[in-house]
């Protein structure tokens, strides 16, 4: 029987066909590819708090102006390490300088006046002895017939005039000695201003801000410098409220600043004020040392330790996804893969966590990548 060309075509396309769904059948299904497993046991993985944060300083000082003035220099700069006492800043003095002369020039005058009041009043105590000698030997002479009644009358009346006199001074002086002790107060202030027009560290610490230069004007308050003591840098994080539960006073932390060091810390204070629209609150983290180079408000990423969490465990490469997106390991089982949907709990840079989908004891594809389910597997041996 003679076949027609067109039939031989067929044939031809039919072994093609089926020699090509052999070749994928025996790839796809037949053949083994070599895989590490691991098996699902019972292990625990520690429970962490994750979050951004930002490295502040607890210690944080703003140097402003006291008093209105030029600012003459600047002896510091941004970097620059500085001791508590160490001039910073001199500002122009000349004001202050020429009130605390004017005061003391009032000093003087004012001292000088409390030695006349002084004289003034040593003068009426003298006049007030001599009226009460007089006022008595007239009262005795009187009464001895000598002089008249109205002679007596002329000296005690002088006498009242010099006691008066006594109390004039001495009131004379009490104001002098009262506007002394007024002009002190003024030459102390005075004093006191002056100092403002030098600023002085007043702490151990850093330069991180410098806001005024020489030649320009500041008010009272104007901000001109600002410290930070960097022993006391510490990383600000904020957490969610339902994790307040989870954390403690002296906790361990791992922080990793945005520049790439890698810094220890631990729990230094939690928050008891949670914002009302983020629900998130504070928690400030100790360092165990102070970063080689820092800036205030650098971002860092937090992670403390809280607990462990015990259960079944596989390898954190052991997990991968299907078709569906649906999270899970491939379980090995007679030579072949069969994908294992999974729930997980808690995880580390090694292991994680399964709280749902498997029973332990499985064995599963310990790196999932580039491995599909139900495909020919055999164990690679340890070398």
């Amino acid at each position: 029987m003679t076949l027609t060309s067109k039939t031989k075509t067929l044939l031809v396309a039919l072994a093609v066909f089926v020699g090509l769904a052999a070749a994928f059948g025996y790839w796809r299904f037949g053949r083994s590819v070599e895989v590490a497993v691991a098996t699902a046991s019972q292990g625990a993985v520690p429970l962490r708090v994750l979050g951004p944060g930002t490295l502040q300083a607890r210690t944080a000082v703003s140097l402003a102006s006291r008093v209105n003035a030029t600012v003459v220099e600047v002896l510091v700069d941004v970097g620059h390490s500085v001791r508590k006492g160490q001039l910073l800043v001199t500002l122009d003095d000349r004001e202050s300088s020429a009130r605390l002369a004017a005061v003391q020039g009032q000093q003087t005058a004012v001292s000088r006046n409390i030695e006349s009041a002084r004289a003034t009043v040593a003068k009426a105590q003298a006049e007030l002895e001599l009226a009460q000698s007089k006022q008595r030997r007239d009262a005795e002479l009187q009464k001895q017939g000598f002089v008249s009644q109205a002679v007596v009358d002329s000296s005690t009346a002088a006498l009242r005039s010099a006691r008066a006199g006594v109390d004039a001074a001495r009131a004379s002086l009490a104001a002098r000695e009262a506007d002394a002790t007024t002009v002190a107060q003024e030459a102390r202030a005075a004093g006191v201003s002056l100092t403002y027009t030098r600023l002085l560290a007043p702490i151990d610490g850093m330069v991180i801000q410098r806001q005024a230069e020489p030649g320009s004007t500041v008010l009272t308050g104007s901000p001109i410098l600002k410290l930070v003591d960097p022993a006391t840098l510490w990383v600000a994080m904020r957490v969610d409220e339902s994790v307040l539960g989870q954390l403690r006073i002296g906790q361990r932390a791992q922080i990793r600043m945005r520049s790439g060091e890698t810094l220890g810390g631990q729990v230094a204070r939690i928050g008891r004020q949670s914002d009302a629209a983020t629900r998130e609150l504070d928690v400030h983290l100790a360092l165990d040392t102070p970063p080689q180079q820092f800036a205030i408000d650098q971002e860092a990423e937090v992670s403390i330790a809280t607990g462990e969490q015990t259960g079944i465990v596989v390898p954190l490469t052991a997990l991968t996804k299907d078709r569906a997106g649906q999270p899970g390991v491939l379980v090995v089982e007679d030579g072949r893969t069969q994908f294992r949907a999974v729930t997980t709990s808690g995880a580390d840079e090694r292991l994680v966590r399964v709280a749902a989908g498997l029973t332990g004891g499985e064995t599963v594809v310990s790196n999932a990548a580039g491995v599909r389910a139900n495909q020919s597997v055999r164990v690679a041996q340890p070398r």
